[in-house]
């Protein structure tokens, strides 16, 4: 039977919640699937700052690189400098094990669920590439004469032809093989570029990276956008979107708005991928810690990025199982609402997904 060892850090706020129902459902599937999972648990978040001072050390992040995949809920801690700890937990896996994709998909389950009035699930279902270690986020720049009003505040955002060039190459491969999924029914494949070239004209290396690969692939659609026109169309014409391929910065910004056009940050799901190497997969929806210990934070977001990181793992029956469970669920209305306001408990919601997975065979679901 095969074995993977999965690194679980549940970190912060409703993320020890969110990702206890996510586990339940692990363990349901692996068992009708016939895998077993090794769980490592880390300790890592705000609250464990707060108490040691201990952020993640060098030998974490070279134990990360021997597992399978990593399992991370949510960071931040409102008595924590910001981003101090997100800096040393989240970059730390990023940067540390170079995972270069950051995979949101941007799918509607149920119709209710999008604010948008007449949006059905066929029209909204599109993927965002987001580069994931370059940009404003390499943390080259600073502060002098800090709190003072001769105060300069500094950044640069750096952009490498290779990092360009591999997420590029992720998207048209990912759009190639959501076309072979959908066996040539539907929509023509098609990556879009989202930049902002006309202003910041350090994008122009992803232009011409985009263009170079583009060539590579003749038998998909390719199209631009800058991303204040891409806010504009996700909300008007989402439909259009198949696959986005974009900054780190901006991708970091419009999949939250694709998280809303799913029916809210607790249904979003990502990916932190290397490709055949080991990968952090988290829900999108941060620590919120107004809603911790409460029971009520929805796990939907945690539960399908475990799908996610099935799939990463070669079991895509199984994740296929977990998301047709969570699909069953929000089509018929048994999960009225993905927020901490749908009257179920985070552990109810759990339990439901469980004993939908449990009770039905897997259908195929649209990769």
């Amino acid at each position: 039977m095969k074995t993977y060892n999965i690194g679980v850090i549940p970190g912060d706020g409703i993320g020890p919640e969110v990702i206890r129902e996510s586990l339940k459902v692990l363990k349901a599937v692996s068992g009708q699937h016939g895998f077993q999972t090794e769980l490592v648990d880390y300790p890592y978040s705000g609250a464990y700052y707060l108490k040691t001072k201990e952020l993640v050390p060098e030998r974490v992040i070279d134990e990360w690189r021997t597992l399978d995949a990593v399992l991370l809920g949510a960071i931040g801690h409102p008595d924590v400098e910001p981003g101090l700890v997100e800096r040393s937990v989240i970059l730390g896996l990023r940067f540390g094990l170079d995972l270069y994709i950051n995979l949101r998909p941007v799918k509607l389950y149920a119709e209710r669920l999008c604010p948008i009035k007449g949006k059905r699930p066929a029209d909204i279902d599109f993927v965002v590439v987001r580069e994931n270690t370059e940009d404003f986020y390499v943390q080259i720049g600073g502060h002098i004469h800090k709190g003072t009003p001769d105060e300069v505040a500094t950044v640069t955002g750096l952009y490498t032809w290779r990092g360009c060039e591999r997420a590029a190459r992720y998207a048209f491969e990912l759009a190639k093989d959501r076309a072979e999924s959908r066996g040539g029914a539907g929509r023509q494949p098609r990556v879009t570029l989202v930049d902002k070239a006309n202003a910041i004209r350090a994008h122009d290396i992803w232009t011409r990276a985009f263009a170079a690969v583009a060539a590579e692939y003749p038998g998909i659609q390719t199209d631009h956008a800058y991303v204040d026109a891409c806010c504009m169309w996700m909300i008007k014409n989402p439909d259009w979107f198949d696959v986005i391929v974009t900054t780190n910065l901006f991708g970091d910004i419009i999949t939250d708005l694709g998280a809303m056009l799913q029916g809210g940050m607790g249904i979003a799901a990502s990916g932190n991928i290397h490709p055949g190497k080991t990968s952090m997969f988290e829900p999108i929806h941060g620590s919120a810690p107004k809603h911790a210990g409460k029971d009520t934070a929805c796990p939907i977001g945690a539960i399908l990025a475990l799908a996610m990181l099935l799939d990463f793992l070669g079991e895509r029956a199984a994740a296929t199982h977990v998301e047709g469970a969570v699909t069953r669920l929000l089509e018929s209305g048994a999960i009225p609402s993905v927020d901490a306001g749908s009257g179920l408990s985070t552990s109810q919601i759990g339990d439901m997904v469980v004993a939908e997975a449990l009770a039905a065979e897997p259908r195929a679901i649209p990769s």
